[in-house]
């Protein structure tokens, strides 16, 4: 098991700076993510922690052990990339077994090594099989028992499943979870994928143009999100935002309610709104609507019914995100408190606010 740390990383290629001082600290043992956007640093970050890459400054610790500049076969992780990197005229025995030979481990304990971690990838019957007879399912498996089977302190994965199908993808999401669990081993995973995110981490680290945005729990991101830059990356569909003044206002969508008329609608804030759009996804459905605050969207249980008319859209104070002019969270209660009063007044009003 490895924890990881990273402090005041900087990169820069040329005269554009990727990093801009990043500080990681990963628990021992997490599921941690890298999100954000594509160009946000991620990438990069990974591959010099895996030390494929060498930071302008900064320092890198793996179980309190500085291996900044260290070698990547020193690092003891093990790295997952997004296309396999397999070896096509080996079979996947071979491709999990060439690591170990490198190490010179004795065959006869490198037999009982692979054997046991193809079994845990459920491989079995395709131990003799090459890469080009696999599916990108089974392909990744290879990769990932390629992996395991040195027993690493961490493992590093750059967007590992961006290649499969949809329905694979929620596949190999569980089996990783489940691997995790059974392995009990730091992994450090890169995606652009907040839905990855948010169903695979115990700890996400949300990035964007060389920035650390927020760090947490899935939780804690998006329930308690620090900046507009996190309510808006984390959702879907993204957190509504309304312009009061020199503030936003952010709202999830599941947090408003449709109504059609005004009887027994409890809540501090009613808007008028015509439905745009709608998306009926099963459980659940997505209405667009126009309102005076602006274009919002409203997710709730799915009737498989498109409303014709005007609705009534309903929220409470109490989901009320504040944001202020650069972005950040407001935290001053009483600030917020008065704010969100004034906003009320203008509401029962029928007063517009203009984005």
């Amino acid at each position: 098991m490895g924890s990881i740390k990273v402090e005041q990383m900087k990169k820069s290629f040329g005269q554009k700076e990727i990093l801009k001082g990043i500080d990681v600290d990963i628990p021992d043992g997490s599921f941690a993510i890298l999100l954000g956007p594509s160009g946000c640093g991620k990438s990069t970050l990974l591959r010099m922690i895996a030390g494929l890459e060498e930071p302008t400054s900064g320092s890198i610790f793996i179980n309190d052990q500085d291996i900044t500049y260290s070698e990547p076969k020193d690092r003891d992780i093990g790295m997952v990339f997004q296309n396999y990197a397999l070896y096509p005229h080996m079979t996947v025995f071979k491709n999990i077994e060439y690591g170990l030979k490198i190490k010179k481990i004795e065959k006869n304990k490198r037999l009982i090594m692979v054997n046991k971690v193809i079994e845990m990838v459920e491989l079995t019957e395709h131990a003799n099989k090459r890469p080009g007879e696999l599916s990108g399912g089974q392909r990744q498996r290879v990769a990932l028992a390629r992996a395991i089977v040195k027993r690493p302190h961490a493992f590093l994965m750059d967007e590992p499943l961006s290649n499969l199908d949809a329905k694979l993808r929620n596949q190999m999401r569980q089996e990783l979870i489940e691997l995790q669990k059974e392995l009990q081993t730091t992994f450090l995973y890169v995606t652009h994928d907040q839905i990855e995110a948010m169903s695979m981490g115990s700890y996400i680290i949300i990035m964007n143009n060389g920035h650390i945005m927020q760090k947490g729990t899935p939780k804690e991101i998006y329930t308690n999100p620090a900046n507009l830059f996190v309510a808006q990356f984390i959702g879907s569909p993204p957190t509504n935002i309304l312009s009061y003044g020199d503030y936003s206002i952010g709202i999830r969508p599941e947090n408003m309610s449709m109504k059609e008329d005004d009887l027994n609608v409890n809540a501090d804030y009613v808007l008028t709104g015509a439905v745009v759009s709608t998306e009926h996804l099963g459980g659940e459905s997505i209405y667009c609507l126009t309102t005076d605050w602006g274009k919002v969207f409203v997710k709730g249980e799915s009737t498989w019914q498109t409303p014709t008319k005007e609705s009534l859209i309903a929220f409470s104070k109490e989901d009320v995100l504040v944001f202020d002019k650069s972005g950040e969270r407001v935290r001053d209660v009483n600030l917020v408190e008065n704010l969100l009063a004034d906003m009320k007044v203008s509401n029962n009003r029928r007063e517009p606010v203009v984005l």
